[in-house]
């Protein structure tokens, strides 16, 4: 299980430092790829085969299924961590999530999410609820 948010940066060679409890969690690798609202995933194998598995039973002839799938496995890869636990994000990536230099790392429960800094403080984010709009909307799951 992920949890805390962690400020830190991206550096000139594309590489993020992966807090050192978060990276204990997904053990000698991760799988990063695109996640939803503009945010990258960050999986341990073993999430990342459950995420698949998901995946596999789902309708291919639902083309919105398909379209899923190339967006999420399609620009997935595997990463190991350096001697300094980091590990590189591709520009394809970084730009997807509006990464320019400083992060936002967070645990979200079987996952790891990394936000570009001005786009997870910009008043337009989707992924970012007010209190009071999380409230209402988990009422509707009797939470």
């Amino acid at each position: 299980m992920f949890m805390g948010t962690t400020y830190n940066s991206i550096d000139e060679k594309n590489r993020m430092i992966v807090p050192s409890k978060l990276r204990l969690a997904l053990g000698k690798g991760c799988v990063l790829t695109k996640g939803l609202d503009k945010c990258l995933y960050i999986y341990s194998f073993e999430d990342w085969t459950k995420q698949l598995e998901k995946l596999e039973i789902l309708p291919k002839s639902d083309p919105k299924v398909r379209a899923f799938i190339r967006h999420f496995c399609g620009n997935a890869q595997e990463c190991d961590f350096d001697k300094q636990g980091r590990i590189v994000i591709p520009q394809e990536l970084k730009a997807y999530a509006s990464i320019e230099k400083e992060l936002v790392t967070m645990g979200a429960m079987d996952k790891i999410e990394v936000w570009g800094k001005e786009a997870w403080d910009s008043p337009n984010n989707l992924g970012k609820l007010e209190q009071e709009d999380f409230s209402e909307a988990l009422l509707e799951y009797d939470f």
